[in-house]
């Protein structure tokens, strides 16, 4: 019953972000308001972090699951994307490269903060 309240709580995050996408003039996808909405609430305690802790943590699991639709649509529509393809794999490699190289710079700041911050130079 655990894991119903979790998800529950989830989708009702899911779906106000549904809402505020189809009422707001901004292009902006409905999953990216229903994320800030979950990390405000998360944030000011509205939500504790133990009220979605398990079934957040399930949905990471199989997020990998979740790319495979996404795969065969690529696959069924090979014949549009192959004479470019060329450029969809630089274009993936090169913003792979760049997206690591500053999630490392930004993990590497952070940690750097928290040693200033306790006082290990």
């Amino acid at each position: 019953m655990k894991y119903v309240k979790q998800f529950g709580i989830i989708l009702m995050i899911t779906f106000i972000g549904e809402v505020l996408h189809e009422l707001l003039p901004i292009p902006v996808p409905a999953g990216i308001y229903g994320i800030i909405l979950l990390f405000i609430c998360l944030k000011t305690r509205l939500i504790p972090v133990s009220e979605v802790k398990e079934a957040s943590g399930f949905l990471i699991q199989i997020m990998p699951i979740m790319f495979i639709p996404a795969a065969v649509g690529l696959i069924e529509t090979w014949d549009i994307l192959a004479p470019s393809w060329i450029q969809f794999l630089i274009v993936t490699v090169v913003t792979t490269v760049i997206v690591m190289a500053v999630s490392g710079l930004i993990t590497q700041a952070v940690i750097r903060a928290r040693r200033r911050k306790d006082g290990r130079a």
